[in-house]
């Protein structure tokens, strides 16, 4: 069974970090296209990063020179670095396993003063 569960998310003010985590199973992580989404009030879903099998990571404009993508096959995690964070990065992000089509439950980032 395909599973993704996130972690790491929460309050933060504006201009600092957090780190998500998304832990793999139930398929080979290392062979597998992963991306994390999110997903403001009222907006549509949108792609934030996205890493290939091969490591090529490819990023949203609004979050490029700020978020970072990453991932340990060795732990089947994926990795979402946010820095210089905004209150328009708050959101429910997700992660998602583009080959089976399975979405993590979502974890929410609040960024606020």
């Amino acid at each position: 069974q395909v599973q993704l569960v996130e972690s790491g998310g929460g309050l933060v003010q504006p201009g600092g970090s957090l780190r998500l985590s998304c832990a793999a199973s139930g398929f080979i992580f290392s062979m597998s296209t992963m991306t994390w989404y999110r997903q403001a009030p009222g907006k549509e879903r949108e792609l934030v990063a996205s890493i290939s099998a091969g490591d090529s990571r490819e990023y949203a404009n609004s979050v490029k020179g700020r978020f970072t993508i990453s991932r340990d096959n060795a732990k089947s995690t994926v990795y979402l670095q946010m820095n210089s964070l905004k209150p328009e990065d708050t959101a429910v992000y997700y992660c998602y396993t583009v080959f089976f089509r399975t979405w993590g439950q979502g974890i929410q980032v609040t960024v606020s003063s």
